[in-house]
């Protein structure tokens, strides 16, 4: 069973840069969840959440709601990609020393069943593929509650000092 959403008590903004240089990736990520880092405020507009970190890997988990609805009635494509996009990225995210950051190069994603409303919460989980000196790529999936694979998607990063 999923856990609730924390979606009212999110401590959202703009992580101190004096943080993001020395502090792991995989620290910031958990401080995210330990609510010593703020999330980015597109986390509460999106509904989604980190719900588990470790190295190379990270679990997501999101609430589709009506308000990102298609025009056909579907939750939007935009949405599941960037639940998978935020995954992939932050997978990417533990693998990095104080003081490095990553960009990403390119993301794909492919929409396996439609995701509704009435899909409920979903969770996301980015894996780390590969991690070399100045590329990083990862993989994702979207699940429902009985573990349907509803989308996937890769990525792949490039990984630089911060400030560079």
């Amino acid at each position: 069973m999923f856990d609730p959403a924390p979606i009212p008590d999110y401590n959202v903004g703009t992580a101190d840069i004096s943080e993001v240089l020395n502090r792991t990736g995989q620290d910031l990520m958990q401080g995210i969840i330990d609510g010593d880092q703020p999330a980015p405020s597109m986390a509460r507009t999106m509904r989604h959440w980190i719900a588990r970190v470790e190295e190379g890997e990270v679990e997501f988990r999101g609430e589709p709601s009506a308000e990102v609805l298609n025009p056909g009635g579907l939750v939007h494509g935009g949405w599941a990609m960037t639940l998978l996009d935020s995954a992939l990225g932050c997978a990417v995210q533990t693998t990095l020393e104080k003081g490095v950051t990553f960009v990403s190069l390119d993301t794909s994603v492919r929409f396996v069943r439609p995701i509704t409303p009435e899909t409920g919460q979903v969770r996301c989980i980015g894996r780390v593929q590969s991690r070399g000196k100045r590329i990083a790529t990862a993989e994702g999936v979207i699940e429902d509650r009985t573990g349907r694979v509803l989308a996937t998607g890769t990525t792949s990063c490039f990984i630089r000092p911060l400030g560079h």
